[in-house]
């Protein structure tokens, strides 16, 4: 999500634009067809908090936000997980859940720890919260008056009932979101985040498309940003920076999504990444979000999204191409564009909607993702086919009850579930059972952080 970021002068007003022509778009011609074999169910009438599934899919159980992190401005974000437990980001801090019974999912802890987005990754005993809005200091008793800081946060959850914070390390424009590089018994963080901002004190410029944080696995409280690589890029001007990075290390490999454009990286040495190539769709992607490598990294899929998350994009009147996610095919070590996809199930005009978090499913030979779309759910992608990708399942709700954002932040397949991080309604939990989909729970993980891929 990056609406929340348009103090950002060099995003701003280009978000602004984009968010009051998804907010009432004008028809772009017609939209593509749903492909043969997708769902074809209609959720644009659907009640209020009305559970819709396809028949593959079940919803198993839902755990409704508490205490302390279950203010207004208290949002579910990313999730992480490292054997039988999931770590849960939110803006007012971050849960521990114990799933070793995924039917029944328990609160394990709490930590009261404010910031925006607190997106979170799990390393060891080390969990990294992302920090993307300047606050007084880097506690978690700091406030938003006299902002001076923001960055990455670092806490031991070797004690899974009692968290406790390690330190942390300041970047330029902070953290939108952060990604793991374990490499040669070393952890780097690639920290991605939109900037410069020239009249603030966190966000000068010039800033660089990444930073590059080392966190010693002996000494976390020690970490520090250990490069800042000058990444040569067209056309974004001042505005620079990344909305997400994916990297896959037994590849060498990242793909980075970088609001105006996508990048394939060589990160062979994971603090000089190289530069293989830069795409745009200046005619169908506004806010490049974020990216996935199927398993064997011969595709990545990138998403775009329209109105930066607060938009009802998923509407007849935006094309099936825009606030969608592209599929490129990785050939001779560059990336060719395939095909689209955009969920073929209509929203209501007060449902924000668009391309959001999303993971593979671990199934040999097929490239089967899930993926959030805010209040248009939970989608089951397969992209095997990368010029025909097709919905083969869904989870979702009827449009949320009050005013703002809703609906899912995050959906990620782990050991035979997937979760999904709901905005405003808790933590989910679905199961799908379809023949394509069954062999990945064969497949047993013992960690998860969706930005660091592995192979299966």
């Amino acid at each position: 999500m990056i609406f929340a970021k348009v103090r950002r002068a060099a995003l701003g007003a280009a978000f602004l634009l984009v968010t009051a022509c998804a907010a009432s778009p004008e028809p772009e011609g017609d939209a593509s067809p749903p492909a043969s074999g997708q769902p074809q169910t209609s959720a644009s009438q659907a009640a209020p908090g009305e559970v819709l599934t396809s028949d593959n899919v079940t919803h198993v159980v839902n755990v409704p936000r508490t205490a302390p992190l279950n203010g207004p401005m208290d949002w579910n974000t990313d999730l992480a997980f490292q054997g039988d437990y999931l770590y849960m980001g939110n803006f007012g801090g971050f849960s521990i859940f114990d799933i070793s019974e995924p039917t029944t999912p328990k609160i394990v802890s709490q930590v009261s720890c404010p910031a925006q987005q607190n997106d979170v990754s799990v390393y060891e005993n080390l969990l990294i919260l992302s920090i993307d809005a300047p606050r007084s200091g880097e506690d978690c008793d700091s406030t938003e008056s006299q902002a001076s800081w923001e960055g990455l946060r670092i806490f031991d959850v070797s004690d899974k009932k009692s968290p406790k914070y390690v330190g942390a390390v300041a970047t330029e424009c902070g953290s939108h979101t952060h990604t793991m590089v374990p490499k040669d018994g070393k952890l780097f963080v690639y920290v991605s985040s939109p900037g410069p901002e020239p009249s603030s004190e966190t966000c000068p410029p010039p800033h660089q498309l990444l930073q590059i944080v080392e966190v010693p696995l002996d000494d976390p409280k020690s970490a520090k940003v250990v490069a800042s690589p000058e990444i040569p890029i067209e056309g974004q001007g001042e505005a620079t920076g990344c909305h997400d990075i994916t990297a896959y290390p037994e590849k060498n490999l990242a793909a980075a999504a970088c609001f105006g454009d996508g990048f394939l990286l060589d990160i062979t040495d994971p603090v000089s990444p190289k530069l293989i190539q830069q795409v745009t769709d200046d005619e169908n992607f506004q806010i490049w979000h974020s990216a996935t490598f199927n398993n064997d990294a011969t595709k990545v899929l990138f998403t775009d999204e329209l109105g930066g998350g607060s938009a009802p994009t998923c509407t007849p009147a935006v094309p099936a191409t825009k606030g969608a996610n592209a599929v490129y095919d990785i050939v001779d070590g560059k990336l060719e564009k395939r095909g689209y996809f955009k969920i073929p199930r209509e929203q209501q005009e007060t449902e924000n909607c668009v391309a959001h978090n999303g993971s593979l499913l671990p199934i040999p030979g097929k490239d089967i993702m899930v993926q959030a779309w805010y209040q248009g759910g939970v989608s089951f992608l397969d992209f095997t086919d990368s010029a025909n990708p097709k919905e083969i399942g869904f989870f979702e709700r009827g449009p949320y009850p009050e005013d703002g954002i809703a609906g899912s932040w995050s959906a990620y397949y782990y050991n035979g579930y997937v979760y999904s991080a709901d905005i405003q309604m808790g933590l989910d939990v679905l199961k799908i059972d379809d023949p394509l989909t069954d062999p990945a729970k064969d497949v047993k993980m013992d960690d998860f952080n969706v930005q660091t891929q592995k192979s299966y």
